[in-house]
């Protein structure tokens, strides 16, 4: 048989196969937004991912007030994820606000972690806010300090400890009162001198690291 007639098998067939599932498992991101937001804010980061051969997705939330509790929306995050690479799939996530919190649910209460290779949270409250006292809902309730579902998070944290993590704050933060508050004991923590609470994920310095962060774990 000539050479050529066999490059259909080749490239279809165990030679290949494993290299492309090996790329699809490290270069999926799931980017997921925080309270009143719809994910448009990550737009920006999701177009810079995609050129870089990132296959991106910003789940959109509902509702984004979390009224109906945090654990709505983590299963929904789950929800998307599996409609669009399926239950089995790795993948890193990158969220922001609340967004960390229903991450973290999804991660620690929904099997999440299982499939998760990387946490990256961007001014999330770990340990809650006092801001979260001026709006009513369920959501709300469970981002106050000492709230029972921060103590759930960090009872079971420890279902996150294969997965790389890292937490980033701004001193200078007034949604997340004390700013201090995105300091997660678990995680890598790093500080970035944003000027308000929604703009650390448009920080260069913190989208560079991201960046590097994601292609360390493709690259290994």
């Amino acid at each position: 048989m000539k050479i050529k007639s066999l490059l259909p098998f080749l490239c279809t067939g165990v030679f290949c196969s494993p290299a492309s599932a090996k790329t699809g498992s490290s270069t999926r991101v799931v980017l997921v937004h925080g309270i009143f937001q719809s994910g448009h804010s990550f737009i920006p980061m999701k177009k810079q991912l995609e050129k870089q051969g990132y296959d991106c997705i910003i789940p959109k939330l509902k509702p984004a007030d979390a009224r109906s509790g945090l654990e709505t929306l983590a299963a929904q995050l789950q929800s998307e994820i599996e409609q669009k690479w399926g239950k089995d799939a790795e993948f890193h996530i990158v969220a922001h606000s609340m967004g960390g919190l229903v991450s973290r649910y999804y991660l620690q209460e929904l099997g999440g972690h299982e499939h998760c290779q990387t946490l990256v949270t961007l001014a999330t409250p770990h340990n809650g806010t006092k801001t979260a006292y001026l709006y009513p809902g369920k959501g709300a309730w469970q981002m106050r300090p000492q709230s029972e579902f921060l103590q759930l998070l960090d009872a079971s944290s420890h279902r996150l400890e294969k997965l790389r993590l890292i937490s980033y704050r701004t001193p200078l933060d007034l949604v997340i009162l004390p700013s201090t508050s995105s300091h997660w004991n678990l995680a890598e923590n790093r500080c970035v001198w944003a000027p308000a609470h929604p703009l650390v994920m448009h920080t260069p310095r913190v989208k560079r690291e991201i960046l590097q962060e994601l292609d360390s774990q493709k690259a290994k």
